[in-house]
């Protein structure tokens, strides 16, 4: 639908709403712990603007400018707020920060930290993916931690370079004119918008009270017990070596379908996003400041492929092969080309999933000194958008953010544990 087509396009002006939390309920001394990281992460206090005679936007930082901060306190069960169960989206979401924008600016990131009084407390965060992604982000993120807990411990303060972000923006040599086809893209699909350049997005819709956020987890073992079923139906030998993330993907994309039930004739479709700092022909530096995940795979299938026997099998296969897709020479050159082609399977399907996050970014290594993270939730997420962390207390599982009204949650709920009973 056209409503459905504006919500995905806001997804490439997209801002992320990322909640950690930590049991914690000292002097945390945040005068201090504030400062420090920014010096090296200068574009996160910047704004983003887009000109009449520029082709694209660029983040301008000037001297006085500064990151958004609030600073609250709450009376809300912290137990609560920060556990896996199903949680009121309305109530996560008064901790974290607004990020403001407008058609002629936006800001780049904002940060809310809310004390629960003898509880713990919350960091929250909003960022504009049009300038970062959550790798750029979730690497801050690990900067600040290091660097707070260096200050605590007395130590000298500095950063590993795996936690310095490179900045130097000649190392993205785009020979193949793939920015500009990008935003002519998005350009196309900007219906009744007067101003082509505008930074400003759709209002959000009102969030109901019937609107929940969980936590679906899968162990160790039942990654590799679900990993063991596809070995035993599927005769492709590319099989043999799946990763945690196509299994975990695959399996709640399946449940997600099953769960909405309907014609098995509806069209449905699953994105796939990939990082491309080291799949340039030149590769950029790991630690490379900016956005550079795309969505670029995208497979469209008819609802009954999913629900039956080897609906499990079926999505385990395409998504492996959108994963090799991504080795393939051309993938440069055919970016455009597939990231237009999303939109289209949009338009076509009654049902359409992503993924927000990664299980290899490790949300749970942030440490200020103070311990790790309690719970670490992506709550920006809607509908068949899932969001994936690694697991907090075991190597190897799974922690998948799912949020939809308590009805369809139950719904969920019971596909998914059923299913992992019954393997």
């Amino acid at each position: 639908s056209i409503q459905t087509l504006h919500a995905e396009l806001d997804g490439i002006l997209w801002t992320m709403d990322v909640l950690c939390t930590w049991c914690h309920d000292d002097d945390v001394g945040w005068e201090q712990a504030i400062n420090y990281p920014y010096k090296n992460y200068l574009p996160l206090s910047g704004c983003l603007t887009w000109s009449q005679d520029e082709l694209k936007p660029r983040i301008i930082v000037s001297q006085n400018d500064t990151v958004s901060l609030t600073i609250g306190e709450t009376d809300a069960d912290f137990s609560y707020l920060s556990g896996y169960g199903e949680r009121q989206v309305s109530e996560l979401h008064t901790l974290t920060p607004a990020l403001p924008f407008s058609d002629d600016s936006a800001s780049v990131f904002s940060l809310q930290i809310t004390l629960f009084p003898n509880q713990g407390f919350s960091i929250g965060f909003t960022v504009h993916h049009a300038a970062l992604d959550a790798i750029t982000v979730i690497m801050f993120m690990k900067a600040w931690a290091h660097i707070c807990k260096q200050h605590m411990e007395n130590k000298v303060i500095s950063l590993p370079e795996s936690l310095t972000p490179s900045l130097d923006r000649s190392f993205v040599k785009d020979l193949t004119g793939l920015d500009e086809q990008m935003i002519e893209i998005v350009r196309s699909l900007r219906v009744g918008k007067k101003n082509m350049r505008s930074l400003s997005r759709n209002p959000p819709g009102k969030i109901g009270d019937d609107l929940v956020l969980a936590t679906l987890v899968l162990s160790q073992d039942d990654v590799e017990r679900l990993r063991e079923r596809v070995r035993s139906n599927g005769d492709d030998q590319s099989l043999r070596h799946l990763s945690t993330f196509v299994i975990a993907y695959a399996y709640t994309w399946t449940c997600l379908v099953k769960a909405r039930g309907g014609n098995g004739e509806r069209a449905v479709s699953f994105f796939l996003s990939a990082d491309f700092r080291t799949r340039l022909d030149t590769p950029l530096p790991a630690t490379y400041f900016g956005n550079c995940i795309v969505k670029v795979g995208c497979c469209k299938r008819k609802a009954a492929e999913f629900v039956g026997e080897k609906g499990f099998v079926t999505a385990v296969e395409l998504i492996n092969d959108l994963v090799k897709s991504l080795s393939s020479p051309r993938m440069i050159e055919t970016i455009a080309q597939r990231f237009a082609a999303l939109f289209d399977s949009i338009r076509e399907s009654s049902q359409f999933g992503m993924v927000a996050g990664s299980n290899r970014f490790g949300v749970y290594e942030m440490d200020f000194g103070w311990g790790r993270p309690v719970k670490v939730d992506v709550i920006s997420i809607r509908g068949e958008g899932i969001s994936m962390a690694d697991r907090r207390d075991e190597s190897g599982g799974v922690e998948i953010g799912i949020c939809m009204n308590k009805t369809e949650m139950e719904t969920i709920f019971s596909f998914f544990n059923n299913g992992l009973q019954n393997s």
